[in-house]
């Protein structure tokens, strides 16, 4: 029994599927006709029974049918949606060039005598073969095709395939955003399926910290879709195995950069020759140098390693290790800069309490 509190949910695809549908029951059901007419002689009778079994029939399979095909299209608009402009340009022409030359190439079978089975499959061989030659070709090679006419993709940047693979950490990490805003990365942003499983993973999370880690990363994802400077492209690539691997794997296969900020993805990827943007890297370029004696002001948050110490975090990330203020944990405090060390990842502050000078 149906709750009449609850609506029911569109089909979707339906004008599309009805359309598909009407169709079928259309052809069905005049094939019908003709059958009961040559079976059934002149009988009204018999020849309704098969017209009814045709529409019916065609009633069954336009649906199915229909269903697919409502299917299919909606499979090809996500993957228009998740493919350049440029891409899409370049992969019709290339589709159209293919079809033009199967047709130049199919022309000989008109002057050889061929029974129309033998003919018909090596032309539909012939015209599947070129059109999707054409259509992979183009689609690979577009930024070329377009350079060959002055032209430039949106978005290409300033120099020619400036393609940048970012991984989990990252976008987990949040500052890459703030790289595409200022414009230190620009271009096409690569983004490996596998990545997002990851970040869906860790959004999904029972672990409070690792789930808004998570969900930080697929904001930054979304920010990236919207800035006008990139343009973001999913890879799929089914049975890619390990992430990692499959990243390193794909920049080496476009030429691109690897945006990371996993210290040990980034060596793997600088052992086999892939240029790697770290994003601790470029971030501590532009952090405020600190000296001995410098004063600053920081949020404990929690305690340290070794007894009565406070840690804490500056804005842009650096670690901040106070001694004696184990006591002032919660609290904002005013701290001296004794020294500073650098670390694979960052850079870390050990200072001392400055009140009470």
């Amino acid at each position: 029994m149906t709750d009449p509190g609850r609506t029911r949910r569109p089909t979707p695809g339906g004008p599309l599927v009805e359309g598909v549908r009407l169709i079928f029951v259309a052809l069905l059901g005049t094939a019908g006709y003709q059958v009961g007419a040559q079976v059934g002689g002149q009988t009204a009778g018999r020849i309704l029974l098969f017209v009814f079994l045709g529409s019916a029939a065609g009633f069954v399979a336009g649906g199915v049918m229909g269903r697919l095909t409502a299917r299919t299209v909606s499979g090809m608009e996500r993957e228009l949606r998740q493919t350049p402009a440029a891409e899409v340009v370049a992969g019709t022409a290339g589709l159209l060039a293919g079809l033009a030359l199967a047709t130049l190439l199919s022309l000989p079978l008109l002057f050889v005598r061929l029974p129309a089975v033998a003919a018909w499959p090596v032309v539909v061989f012939v015209y599947l073969t070129l059109s999707a030659l054409g259509l992979r070709i183009a689609r690979s090679r577009h930024e070329e095709l377009f350079a060959l006419f002055g032209l430039k993709p949106r978005a290409a940047g300033a120099a020619r395939g400036e393609v940048s693979v970012i991984d989990t950490s990252a976008l987990v990490d949040g500052r890459v955003a703030d790289l595409v805003a200022t414009g230190f990365i620009s271009g096409t942003v690569l983004v490996h399926e596998g990545v997002i499983r990851e970040l869906q993973r860790i959004a999904d999370s029972s672990d409070e910290r690792r789930r808004a880690r998570g969900r930080r990363g697929l904001d930054v994802l979304a920010e990236l879709r919207r800035a006008p400077t990139v343009d973001v492209v999913v890879v799929e690539e089914p049975g890619a195995g390990e992430v990692d691997a499959a990243l390193v794997r794909l920049a080496r296969e476009r030429g691109a950069a690897l945006v990371t900020v996993d210290a040990n993805l980034a060596k793997v990827a600088e052992a086999v020759a892939v240029p790697v943007r770290q994003v601790h890297a470029l971030a501590s370029a532009f952090r405020v140098p600190f000296a001995p004696g410098d004063e600053v002001s920081v949020r404990l948050v929690k305690e340290g390693k070794e007894h009565g110490q406070g840690v804490g975090y500056l804005e842009d990330g650096t670690m901040v290790v106070v001694e004696e203020a184990r006591d002032r944990i919660g609290e904002d405090v005013s701290v001296r800069v004794r020294n500073v060390i650098q670390t694979p990842t960052g850079r870390m502050v050990f200072a001392s309490l400055a009140e009470g000078r």
